[in-house]
């Protein structure tokens, strides 16, 4: 997993998603928040925050937070934007929930048995749990695609 602790503001949420598939841990603001209150919850968990909102990322400096601007909507060049600043590898892929930002743990194959398509079950041996909002991941076509964008992505 990845050291760093980012923040996302409500804007991001695309982009939160995908840096959790990249095993950074995110908070995403999925929900109305002051600036300072997105302040106060950056300074106590010591995040990265990262936005388009110059304001918020001007208030944010202000008080000595690290913050990453945000300057497109084009979600490939978001990710590059904090990589380069954010560094990670792809030992760091499938660590952490998308949804929820939990740490997945991988479970025995038994624990998934009639949990998954058979499909799936007969052909993967490696499964991954998220103890929170209960999802089950495998590597499977979904995956795949996944780690080749990153691969583009990462260079």
């Amino acid at each position: 997993m990845s050291q760093y602790k980012l923040l996302c503001d409500q804007m991001l949420g695309t982009l939160a998603k995908w840096l959790r598939l990249l095993g950074f841990d995110v908070y995403f603001v999925n929900r109305e928040m002051s600036d300072d209150d997105l302040i106060e919850v950056a300074k106590g968990e010591k995040r990265i925050i990262i936005s388009r909102d110059k304001g918020l990322l001007k208030k944010a400096k202000k008080v000595g937070l690290e913050t990453i601007p945000i300057e497109t909507t084009d979600l490939d060049q978001q990710i590059r934007e904090v990589i380069k600043v954010c560094k990670t590898n792809r030992d760091n892929l499938l660590t952490r929930c998308s949804l929820c930002n939990s740490v997945l743990r991988e479970i025995d194959k038994k624990e998934v048995e009639g949990k998954v398509p058979d499909k799936v079950y007969n052909s993967h041996e490696k499964f991954w749990y998220c103890d929170k909002c209960r999802k089950i991941y495998w590597k499977g076509s979904h995956w795949v695609k996944i780690r080749e964008r990153i691969k583009e992505l990462m260079g």
